[in-house]
């Protein structure tokens, strides 16, 4: 089976919005309350990109798997910090792809100059919260009933990941367009992508 990550794509957005909709609308792990569509995915990612990486993962040219990062909070001391989210087509889930996204996309983050990441969980999620500390990230609070979702208040757990310990960061982040041709980078979504174990038919 051919498996790859690789820089995001326009014309992946129908098949992200088709990944990201049971999310929305099946439970809360996100809180928004209608699925986009892909035109809005689409206007999603031509505006992240121009800063942030987002990846998706590939098995027999189709993308089952996608993880971004994104502004974590806009005054400018926060502009070392980024938010960060996974999703994975449901047949494609438990056989590590939402960590070979993740791995890929620190090495990205971490040579841009980024130094904390952040997610947000809502809870319960232990696949989720698994997933996470899995990948480095430790547990810094929860906001107890913070959104309101299908009835009912729902509590979120906020989690850290250091990605530096430098004393000081660069004087600003670079943007992510320049690393994706970097063979360093291209090493580590080659062998991230080989670690994901069998995946289900992806026609499925």
């Amino acid at each position: 089976m051919t498996k790859k990550i690789r820089e995001v794509e326009l014309s992946d957005a129908k098949a992200v919005s088709e990944i990201y909709a049971p999310f929305v609308s099946a439970g809360a792990t996100s809180f928004e309350t209608e699925a986009p569509d892909a035109a809005t995915i689409e206007k999603r990612i031509g505006e992240l990109t121009v800063q942030y990486p987002w990846l998706v993962f590939e098995a027999e040219a189709r993308v089952l798997g996608y993880a971004y990062a994104c502004l974590h909070r806009a005054r400018r001391a926060y502009q070392w910090c980024v938010e960060v989210s996974v999703y994975v087509h449901e047949p494609a889930r438990r056989c590590g792809v939402g960590q070979a996204l993740y791995t890929s996309l620190f090495e990205i983050l971490r040579r841009q100059g980024y130094v904390n990441a952040y997610a947000g969980i809502t809870l319960p999620n232990p696949a989720s919260v698994g997933l996470h500390e899995s990948v480095g990230f430790v547990t810094v609070g929860v906001y107890p009933r913070i959104g309101f979702k299908f009835g009912k208040w729902h509590d979120v757990m906020w989690l850290q990941l250091r990605l530096s310990e430098a004393p000081t960061p660069i004087s600003a982040p670079i943007p992510a367009g320049g690393f994706f041709t970097d063979g360093r980078v291209t090493a580590v979504f080659e062998k991230a992508a080989q670690a994901v174990r069998y995946l289900p038919d992806p026609q499925s």
